[in-house]
């Protein structure tokens, strides 16, 4: 019970009158009581410091308030706590805490008193109204107009920030770039600044379609990780096809479909990064499906060259069946002719199932040993990562897209089961592992 009243003492002052409060431990070499040490700091601080710090004289004045002290005895030897609750200005408040610090006896015993802080409890509130200013702010962010004063100067702490111009083709960038260890590409000035509201400073914008050469080179620099955010349009698909040719980017990012980054709210600009994959992944789904589309002009091309040297001898076989047998089409209900063909689900374990609905469209990816457990669940970003660093993996589940990359790399983890968002041209495949889109299992 003595111990838990020496942690707790201390904190039942008022704290709206008090500035700072003095802590100190006491060292007893002896068996002394509460009384004890508190005369012994009255007494042996008395006149050391003249009638106007007299601490009796204070804590009359109200300028100090009660000295609270907690006692624990054992083994013979006397430890505690001093707390004294100031409301004088920092000067005064130190000479007090040196002052306390001469107390070298308690009754016959020899003590030791050290000091172990001086709390600024304004300092303490001062902090509270900021992290609570900080919430307030967040909660508002969507519904407060970005651009106004009040924004930019809480989101960049206080500090007055400007666009600048990088490298020899003047590109709009924002003031940490250089030696920030990320790097954030857009497409407009207007994107960085409305990412510089949010607080980002680490943009550059590419000023078109066409990407200068100061954003290639600035890419190939060693140790900088490349994020590139664009547009959710035709636009933004065109500059990632051109940006994976010439430069080195490693994530992408994207505004949702039918908007810009520059009209993005904070909370969208951070969810869109949040939700970044690799560059990997996203170029597949904006590269046109080449060899499917060949497939399908030579199939309409066969199909229209076939067609006409078989009408003729068509025509004449289905007019004798007609003759001879009715049609189904004639006998047929009408409900069963108009009934679509469904296509076949492909079967797959329930656990796996009920997993792509934990993580369809929240870009997670989770890695599943033989026995169905759980061994990794990451972001699609760190898929590849977290591949490298396990010896093995039976099936991967995750919200993406399915590549020649990551089948290589399941295949040497051993794993004999992909299950994605969707899948890429696929030319080497091993025949022990399936591959499975959520459509095939009709999610």
């Amino acid at each position: 019970m003595a111990q838990e009243t020496c942690i707790k003492i201390g904190t039942d002052f008022d704290q709206s009158t008090a500035k700072y409060v003095i802590r100190a431990r006491i060292e007893i070499d002896g068996v002394v009581d509460k009384p004890d040490v508190v005369g012994a700091v009255f007494g042996q601080t008395e006149g050391l410091l003249g009638e106007d710090l007299d601490l009796r004289e204070l804590q009359r004045t109200g300028r100090i308030g009660r000295i609270q002290i907690a006692i624990r005895t054992q083994g013979g030897n006397s430890t505690g706590e001093i707390v004294i609750p100031v409301s004088l200005n920092k000067t005064v408040t130190a000479i007090l805490a040196a002052a306390l610090e001469t107390v070298d006896r308690v009754g016959p015993c020899t003590a030791k008193v050290i000091l172990e802080k001086v709390e600024d409890i304004r300092g303490a509130k001062r902090r509270k109204v900021v992290s609570r200013a900080i919430s307030i702010l967040k909660g508002w962010e969507e519904d407060i107009a970005p651009g106004t004063d009040e924004i930019t100067t809480a989101v960049t702490k206080g500090r007055k920030v400007a666009i600048t111009k990088y490298g020899p083709d003047g590109l709009p960038a924002g003031p940490e770039l250089i030696n920030a260890p990320e790097i954030i590409i857009v497409e407009g000035r207007a994107d960085v600044i409305n990412l510089m509201k949010c607080g980002i400073l680490n943009t550059i914008a590419v000023e078109g379609t066409h990407i200068p050469k100061t954003i290639v080179d600035l890419t190939k620099q060693r140790g900088k990780k490349v994020i590139a955010f664009l547009d959710g349009d035709r636009g933004g698909d065109l500059i990632l096809r051109e940006l994976m040719q010439v430069a080195n980017v490693n994530y992408i990012a994207r505004a949702p479909e039918g908007k810009e980054v520059e009209e993005l709210t904070g909370h969208e600009v951070t969810k869109a990064l949040q939700t970044q994959i690799p560059a990997e992944q996203a170029l597949e789904l904006v590269q046109p499906k080449k060899s499917s589309i060949k497939k399908r002009r030579s199939s309409q091309r066969d199909t229209s060259i076939k067609g006409s040297s078989r009408t003729s001898s068509r025509s004449k076989r289905e007019t004798k069946r007609k003759d001879e047998f009715p049609s189904r089409r004639e006998t047929a209900p009408t409900d069963t002719l108009r009934k679509p063909i469904k296509k076949d689900v492909v079967s797959v374990d329930e656990e796996y199932i009920k997993k792509v609905g934990e993580i369809k469209e929240a870009f997670k990816a989770i890695l599943f040993n033989s026995e169905k457990e759980v061994i990794v669940e990451c972001g699609v970003a760190e898929l590849a990562k977290k591949l490298d660093d396990i010896d093995t993996v039976s099936t991967i589940v995750f919200d993406g897209v399915i590549t020649q990359r990551l089948v290589d790399s399941a295949v040497k983890k051993n794993a004999g089961l992909i299950i994605g968002a969707a899948v890429a041209d696929i030319e080497h495949k091993s025949n022990d592992l399936q591959i499975v889109t959520f459509d095939d299992l009709g999610l």
